[in-house]
């Protein structure tokens, strides 16, 4: 049987469900990042996300978005 929890809520005092934990991946990997790259390099791959998602938005044409009930006059 699989336990559910919300995490946010359950988990606020540490991990409830310990090695059935489906984060526990996650941190992992999060943990392994942060001790392998240093801080310039994480600052690098922030700057160049930040700078391509700028960029995406700049090429595209603009959304609009208009009410259900059309604009009224």
């Amino acid at each position: 049987m699989t336990q559910t929890i919300n995490c946010a809520v359950e988990c606020t005092q540490g991990c409830k469900l310990g090695d059935q934990c489906p984060s526990a991946e996650a941190r992992a990997q999060a943990s392994q990042f942060i001790e392998t790259k240093s801080l310039d390099q994480i600052l690098a791959l922030a700057e160049e996300s930040v700078r391509r998602k700028a960029q995406e938005r700049s090429s595209s044409a603009p959304q609009w978005v208009f009410p259900e009930d059309g604009i009224q006059p």
